[in-house]
């Protein structure tokens, strides 16, 4: 018997993890944000109908945290109400559902979270994410939600790009020292995903290994950055203290810093 290839559709194909699954699955159906109106469950459940994917992949998501406070109506439909919609079209279809979630649906009182930790979001973000979580778990049952932290990458706004630029342009860049997580490389997340669709349906916990604060994080991009405090820079929307995500159930990625060089090296290359 000869096994047909998966067929695999992507929704926020134009985003920056999106950009590199589309590396990662190259004969994918991809779907940007002006393909479809994520907020339009009968267009969105059509679509999967008419594609009949074996597996879809949702990488689609409004994740300016500090915009959702401002934003709370746009931040629920496309993070809470959306992966709704794709999960009913997985059920119709009987697709697999990949979903991207984020460490902010915890509250960072703790110095590590696991995947079956209770979440408690303290910002619009966290909170619409979440709702984007239980939103899938209503409607199916063959999903696959990944958490992961601290994004960066190419094709996209992220925090080390934005300390490069800070750091030609300011003589000193305040850094926040008491937030601590784990920075993750998009391209590294979109390899580890193809391993992901292979295994049990869950909540999965993916990012690169090592604990760092922003701080730390800066320090390891630039060489002008200087300690502050949250309180120091406050933002609009409450970030968490901790928001560490621990990986109980495969293989653990490379280190940050590894990442980062390779990462650092492309945009230099790339320069």
């Amino acid at each position: 018997m000869v096994v047909g290839k998966i067929k695999t559709l992507i929704f926020g194909a134009g985003g920056m993890l999106g950009t590199e699954l589309c590396s990662v699955f190259p004969e994918a159906v991809k779907l940007k944000h002006a393909d479809v109106d994520l907020g339009d469950r009968e267009k969105v459940i059509d679509t999967i109908k008419s594609i009949k994917p074996d597996v879809v992949i949702n990488a689609a998501a409004y994740t300016a945290v500090d915009d959702c406070e401002d934003n709370q109506e746009l931040a629920f439909e496309i993070n809470g109400k959306a992966p709704g919609y794709i999960a009913q079209g997985c059920a119709i279809t009987g697709a697999k559902l990949i979903h991207y979630s984020t460490d902010y649906i915890f509250n960072g009182s703790r110095k590590e979270y696991f995947e079956a930790d209770t979440p408690d979001p303290i910002n619009v973000y966290g909170q619409s994410k979440l709702m984007g979580e239980l939103n899938i778990i209503k409607n199916m049952q063959n999903f696959r939600i990944i958490r992961t932290s601290w994004l960066f990458g190419s094709h996209g706004k992220n925090f080390v790009d934005t300390m490069l630029k800070l750091s030609k342009e300011m003589s000193s860049v305040k850094v926040i020292n008491d937030q601590f997580g784990k920075p993750t490389y998009a391209f590294d997340l979109a390899s580890k995903t193809e391993e992901i669709i292979g295994l049990a349906p869950g909540v999965y916990h993916i990012t690169n290994e090592g604990v760092c604060s922003w701080f730390e994080f800066a320090s390891a991009i630039i060489n002008n950055a200087v300690q502050c405090t949250s309180k120091e820079f406050p933002r609009k929307a409450r970030r968490p203290e901790y928001s560490v995500l621990v990986n109980t159930k495969t293989t653990p990625m490379r280190h940050w810093r590894e990442a980062l060089a390779e990462y650092l090296k492309l945009k230099k290359i790339s320069d």
